[in-house]
């Protein structure tokens, strides 16, 4: 079936759109996590506002994105040794560089660091799985 100009138009930025809400939804669950751990953990502070916790979202985000497979694939044999344990390392490792680089957010123990990777992941989590997806 061939489509006509209109359609693939119309698909293109139907599809770029809901990138667009992907991208929003894990930002803002990102930002939501850093907010439940620094509430629930003893030793992980937050001191600023919602746009400096957005702005701390979208870092997680990144370096997840850009970061994260890249260290994961080094570490595969780590990961696999460990029946996939050594991830928690590798998270520990991504939110210890975003509470470097947003001043904000400070993490003062590894006990702190260790629970609040703990609650980002099952809030990421769980924020995924109740959004359906398109």
């Amino acid at each position: 079936m061939k489509m006509s100009k209109t359609q693939s138009a119309f698909s293109f930025t139907f599809t770029s759109c809901t990138q667009t809400v992907s991208l929003v939804i894990h930002l803002i669950s990102n930002s939501v996590a850093i907010y439940a751990a620094a509430y629930l953990v003893n030793g992980i502070n937050f001191n600023g506002n919602w746009l400096v916790l957005l702005f701390a979202g979208l870092v997680m985000g990144a370096i997840n994105f850009f970061v994260k497979p890249v260290l994961k694939l080094i570490a595969f044999p780590f990961i696999l040794i460990t029946f996939g344990l050594f991830t928690l390392v590798i998270n520990m490792a991504l939110l210890w560089t975003v509470d470097l680089l947003v001043k904000e957010l400070t993490i003062e123990t590894l006990l702190a660091l260790f629970w609040g990777t703990v609650i980002i992941s099952v809030v990421n989590f769980t924020l995924s799985h109740l959004i359906p997806k398109s």
